[in-house]
């Protein structure tokens, strides 16, 4: 497996890592032991970036995570993230980045992770209610106790970026980032990374799922799977999105190899310090996008693929979705 760096000063990764997501949350149902065979082939493979959340589940997958990893501590890059969690009756999601919140979620996480320090720690999304620099004050506590190695943020505007890194270094911002989900990382946040050298780990980078070629109509999806009722793959979005897919195999049919090692490869592509963090909870699916890595794309290339494969028609997430992301 090929390595980059979270930033030119940054830790050194796996060039693709491992997003664990799938495997307890979101995406239908899960073969644990299936799940826990790919994470263990992730490290065989070299893949040692793995990357979990206390709100999958809630909790389970960070104790999925911890079993596969147990004795191989040392071989893994491990990220996890705090900020959303569940609460009230009926259950409703709630953002809290207040500094007492930050603590007890660490140490949740180090319980279930069965670690005593995290690598990389995320806010999983800004908290509009509290000054970001009070958050990662309380972020950086932790890595002054050892607790933590480096802290990152997850889906935040790039004026919350900078004022973040003025307190302390962000080693890492985490947002969507695919051929099909390009602003507005291209437009304000790549800059704002490469000035303040940060990197950036590109979740979803394969559309969740959808560039891959793994389904065509949210109809093949498990019914507990939130695809199925998500902006991007219903209606007339469907359509449109339909189309750009197709034109990725074609790309892909070209240079031989399968339609998400084109999308995976060209994310790559885009910087150095980009490292795209593909979800699966099968090996077979894992070792087809580790392979990625290995792809080469000349600069005509991959313009030629991004002028190719327009937006995509529809939003990430519903309305209540969307209103999280980029504060």
């Amino acid at each position: 497996m090929k390595r980059r760096t979270l930033g030119p000063d940054g830790p050194e990764v796996s060039a693709i890592g491992l997003g664990c997501m799938g495997m307890s949350a979101f995406y239908g149902s899960a073969d644990e032991e299936e799940s826990l065979r790919t994470i263990r082939r992730a490290l065989e493979l070299g893949c040692d970036f793995l990357d979990t959340s206390d709100m999958y589940g809630p909790h389970t997958n960070e104790e999925l995570v911890g079993r596969a990893i147990a004795g191989r501590r040392d071989e893994v890059f491990l990220a996890t993230k705090f900020g959303i969690r569940i609460a009230g009756d009926p259950p409703r999601r709630e953002v809290n980045g207040t500094p007492e919140y930050v603590r007890s979620a660490c140490e949740g996480s180090l319980e279930r992770l069965k670690t005593d320090h995290i690598d990389l720690y995320y806010q999983h999304r800004v908290d509009p209610d509290t000054p970001i620099e009070e958050t990662v004050e309380a972020m950086a506590g932790l890595v002054r106790e050892g607790k933590v190695r480096h802290i990152g943020l997850s889906e935040a505007g790039a004026e919350t970026i900078r004022r973040a890194h003025a307190v302390h270094p962000v080693t890492a911002v985490q947002t969507e980032y695919s051929l099909w989900t390009r602003e507005p990382v291209e437009g304000e946040i790549l800059p704002t990374l490469k000035e303040l050298g940060i990197g950036l780990v590109a979740y979803s980078p394969l559309g969740r799922g959808f560039l891959s070629g793994r389904f065509s109509s949210p109809d093949e999806l498990d019914e507990g799977d939130f695809r199925r009722y998500g902006p991007r793959f219903t209606g007339e979005n469907l359509k449109h999105n339909l189309l750009l897919a197709e034109r990725v195999r074609e790309l892909a049919d070209e240079k031989g190899i399968a339609p998400g090692q084109l999308a995976l490869a060209w994310v790559l592509h885009r910087w150095e310090h980009i490292v795209p963090i593909p979800g699966t909870k099968r090996v077979s699916y894992l070792e087809e996008n580790l392979a990625a890595a290995e792809v080469e794309l000349s600069e005509e290339e991959v313009e030629r693929i991004a002028e190719a494969v327009p937006a995509a028609a529809g939003e990430r997430y519903d309305p209540a979705g969307m209103s999280s992301v980029n504060l």
